[in-house]
């Protein structure tokens, strides 16, 4: 193919550039079929020799539309005439969906890219992301009051089970892009799903329409979402600062000084107790804020409250944040994620798995541990919720109750805002 020219005017110097920034190597591509979509395979593939990009493909049929599989076939055969490796995910539902349907199937659909870009070997993935859909995010946000988090817009990357997304077109507007595709003589397909206006999104892209007359346009509104993701980085690292201070991390659970945090910003005290809630349960859903205002001063009065997965008890002078009993997640073998968060792995030489399952220690495995060599002045509940190693029956490991353990307990993703103390 040829390169996308390095001087080209208008749209497709926004385009160009944008994707300019990818660096070389493995990169998978999320392709619906759709103008944005397409927009990112064509011009890609365009400067994939350039970029040094080795290109995969996958489009994601979530089965809501009967048209929807005829798309992916369409986005197939594009892909084939390009040269490049398609594979269409199909999201197989396990019984009837329930509450948010546009939520969960966007859920679905990043867990499947992330599982097909792991089985891949490929540790990028593009996402077609628009400055539309950004100012749509904006202006969501407004509509809910939100504070920096909601008017900062969408990421422009992040990780997910070890998979990093990208969305490097959150600078390029629909109409750069459609202008793009029509220059290539391309085609695309409207998902009608847009246009329902019992969908906020639709309902907003459509306000939007009107909103330039008042000088609301798109770009204004990225602009918005670039200088609060600004404001959301510094309050970032405030929180970061203000963890060393406020809290400490053992075994899995997170301890608060409440004096402490008492003497924090209100915004950064919100973020921590926010992040803690997410480090300790990193699969449950984002608490309301309402909820979480309650935990929070559950957590400064040193009262007993449950939030998304996770309880907060005091313990002498502290709040101790950790997983709620009721909530974690089955045994699962050794080599897997258990509770959405902890791997195992020995401290020397390779793990014969065999049937090695890993789940919580429980008061019955520590039962099994002898008592001499307990880790000291960790309270025995934080202790029973922490992972442990077994055969059958039998305790093999307890990373965090023994002082001098031989497996080693690591957190599947970290942002490093809570650092693991053993």
């Amino acid at each position: 193919m040829t390169p996308l020219p390095k001087a080209a005017p208008g749209a497709l110097a926004r385009l160009d550039a944008a994707l300019r920034q990818i660096a070389p190597g493995p990169l998978g591509l999320a392709v619906s079929g759709g103008g944005d979509s397409m927009a990112l395979l064509v011009a890609s593939a365009k400067l994939s020799i350039e970029c040094g990009w080795n290109l995969r493909v996958a489009t994601v049929n979530h089965g809501l539309r009967p048209e929807a599989l005829d798309e992916a076939l369409m986005v197939a055969r594009i892909c084939a005439d390009l040269g490049l490796s398609h594979q269409i995910l199909t999201w197989s539902q396990k019984g009837p969906v329930t509450g948010n349907l546009m939520d969960q199937a966007r859920r679905e659909r990043y867990r499947l890219l992330a599982d097909w870009a792991s089985a891949q070997g490929i540790a990028r993935v593009a996402i077609a992301h628009t400055a539309d859909d950004q100012a749509e995010t904006v202006l969501m946000g407004l509509a809910r009051a939100s504070g920096p988090d909601g008017l900062s817009g969408l990421r422009p990357t992040w990780v997910q089970n070890g998979v990093t997304f990208l969305r490097p077109l959150l600078g390029v507007t629909r109409a750069d892009l459609r202008g793009f595709l029509k220059e290539e003589q391309m085609t695309w397909v409207e998902d009608p799903t847009n246009l329902d206006q019992d969908y906020e999104r639709s309902r907003v892209r459509r306000a939007l329409s009107d909103m330039g007359q008042i000088g609301l346009t798109v770009e204004a509104l990225a602009s918005v979402a670039r200088t609060m993701a600004e404001v959301q980085e510094s309050l970032r690292v405030m929180t970061r600062q203000a963890a060393g201070r406020v809290v400490r991390e053992r075994a899995g659970a997170l301890f608060f000084d409440p004096v402490a945090l008492a003497h924090e910003p209100a915004e950064v005290q919100r973020r921590l107790v926010l992040s803690a809630v997410q480090w300790i349960s990193p699969q449950s859903d984002a608490p309301r804020a309402a909820a979480l205002a309650r935990f929070q001063a559950a957590v400064l009065a040193q009262r007993p409250a449950t939030l998304a997965g996770v309880v907060t008890r005091p313990k002498g002078q502290l709040s101790c944040l950790m997983r709620e009993p009721a909530a974690l997640g089955p045994m699962v073998p050794i080599d897997q994620i258990w509770d959405g968060k902890w791997r195992v792995v020995p401290v020397l030489g390779e793990a014969q798995h065999g049937r090695l399952t890993l789940g919580p220690l429980g008061y019955a495995g520590l039962a099994q541990l002898e008592r001499a060599d307990l880790v000291a002045q960790i309270p025995r509940d934080v202790l029973a919720i922490s992972p442990a190693v077994w055969h059958d029956e039998k305790v093999i490991a307890a990373p965090f109750a023994e002082k001098h353990p031989l497996w080693r307990a690591k957190l599947a993703q970290d942002d490093g805002i809570f650092v693991l103390s053993h």
